[in-house]
C-alpha cells in the first residue's frame, strides 16, 4: 500500500513538464547601442582588411573609406592615379620577385651578329654551339680533308674543333696584319642568310663586302668591269686629299689585298681569278670542298648559318683590331703603307699627308 502511494506521487511529478526559468524581460537601451557600435566597428575593420587585400592583388588602387562618414573620397586626379599605379606595380614586383627560377648565363645565337666575339674569345664550346663540327655524308667527302676529320657518327663526318680553332686563329692574324698595313679586305658570302654577317664584317674591318653573285672577270678584266668605279686619295687618317682627280683617271681598277669567302663551292670562279693574280684567300672549307682552292682554309660547317656568322664576326673583329693599330701608329707619325708608282704632290691647302706617303681606296668601300 505504501509503495503504491509513492509510485502515484512520483508519477505525477514525472508527468508534469518542467517549465523553463523566466528570462529577463528586455535588455537596456545602452547595451543595444554598444552592440550596434561593436558590430559596425567589426564590419569597418573587415572592410579595411578587404581593401588592403585588393590593393595587393590589383594594379589599380581603390580609394579608402572614411572612418567617420563611411563614404569614399572624390576620384583621384590623373597624376595621382599614375603615381598610385606605379606604387602598386612596385609592391607587386616586390611580392613576386622571389618566384620562379633564376636564369644562368646561356648561349644566345643572335649575339653572333649584333656583337661578334673577338679572336681571343674563340673557345671549343662556342664552336660546338655554333654547329661547326658537323660535316657532310661520308659518301660526299673530299679525301683532301682527311686531316681535318675527327671521326664518323651516323654516317656523317665530324670535323675536329681543335683544328678549326687553330686555323681560325691563324686567319685572324692574317686579317689583322692586312688591316694594319692598310690593305683592302673583301668579304664574300652569296648564300641566303649570309648578307647581314658579311656586311657586319665589312663594316668592322673597314673593308668591302659582296653578298650577291660574283661577276666573272671582276679581277682578270677589272679595267672593263670596274673601270668606272670612283677612287679617291686619302692620308694616313683616311681623310680625302684633293688635287689628284686627273691622275686617278689613268690608274687601273683596284684589286683586293685579301679575300674572305664564306661559301667557296659557289664562288670557285672568284677563287680562280684570285689565284691567277696572286691574291691570298681565306675560305670556310666543309668536308665536301677542296681545301686547295683557298690559301688559308678554315675547316668548318659552311651550311650552318651560326657557324658562318661566328667566323665572319671573328674575322671582322680581327680587322677592327688591325685598323685600330694602324690609327695608333698614324697618330704617332708612323705610316704602315705606301702605294707603288704614285707620286705625292705638295698641296697648297696644307693637308697633312704624313711626308711622302698616302693611299688610294674606293670611295664606296663595298662591293
Amino acid at each position: 500500500m505504501i509503495v503504491r502511494q509513492a509510485i502515484i506521487r512520483h508519477g505525477r511529478r514525472l508527468a508534469t513538464p518542467s517549465l523553463p526559468p523566466l528570462s529577463r524581460p528586455f535588455a537596456s537601451t545602452t547595451d543595444d547601442i554598444s552592440n550596434i557600435q561593436t558590430s559596425l566597428d567589426r564590419s569597418l575593420q573587415q572592410t579595411h582588411s578587404l581593401e588592403a587585400l585588393m590593393q595587393n592583388m590589383t594594379a589599380e588602387p581603390i580609394p579608402p573609406i572614411d572612418n567617420e562618414t563611411h563614404a569614399t573620397p572624390p576620384a583621384y586626379t590623373e597624376y595621382q592615379q599614375v603615381a598610385d599605379s606605379y606604387s602598386a606595380l612596385q609592391r607587386q614586383k616586390a611580392m613576386t620577385s622571389h618566384l620562379g627560377t633564376t636564369l644562368t648565363p646561356h648561349y644566345q645565337p643572335h649575339t653572333l651578329l649584333t656583337n661578334p666575339p673577338s679572336p681571343s674569345e674563340i673557345t671549343l664550346p662556342l664552336l660546338l654551339a655554333s654547329q661547326s663540327h658537323l660535316g657532310h655524308s661520308t659518301s660526299l667527302w673530299n679525301p683532301a680533308n682527311s686531316r681535318y676529320i675527327f671521326g664518323i657518327r651516323s654516317g656523317i663526318h665530324i670535323i675536329s674543333l681543335d683544328v678549326t680553332a687553330a686555323h681560325l686563329r691563324r686567319a685572324c692574324k692574317i686579317v689583322r696584319a692586312v688591316a694594319e698595313r692598310g690593305g683592302i679586305i673583301l668579304f664574300v658570302g652569296t648564300r641566303k642568310g649570309q648578307d647581314r654577317c658579311v656586311v657586319k664584317a665589312g663594316q668592322l674591318a673597314r673593308g668591302c663586302h659582296l653578298f650577291e653573285r660574283w661577276t666573272p672577270g671582276s679581277i682578270t678584266n677589272g679595267h672593263q668591269i670596274l673601270g668606272r668605279c670612283k677612287m679617291r686619295v686619302v692620308d694616313e687618317f683616311d681623310r680625302p686629299i684633293p688635287g689628284y682627280e686627273s691622275e686617278l683617271l689613268e690608274r687601273p681598277a683596284l684589286k683586293p689585298d685579301l679575300v674572305v669567302c664564306l661559301n667557296p663551292l659557289e664562288n670557285w670562279v672568284m677563287l680562280h681569278e684570285c689565284g691567277l693574280h696572286g691574291i691570298p684567300t681565306i675560305g670556310v672549307i666543309d668536308t665536301d670542298a677542296d681545301p686547295t682552292w683557298v690559301t688559308y682554309p678554315i675547316p668548318a660547317n659552311d651550311d650552318s648559318l651560326r657557324c658562318v656568322q661566328l667566323i665572319a664576326g671573328v674575322l671582322g673583329r680581327a680587322g677592327e683590331e688591325g685598323q685600330k693599330r694602324r690609327a695608333e701608329k698614324a697618330r704617332s707619325g708612323e705610316v704602315t703603307y705606301q702605294p707603288e708608282g704614285f707620286e705625292v704632290k705638295a698641296l697648297e691647302t696644307g693637308v697633312r699627308t704624313g711626308g711622302d706617303r698616302s693611299a688610294i681606296h674606293h670611295a664606296g668601300g663595298s662591293g
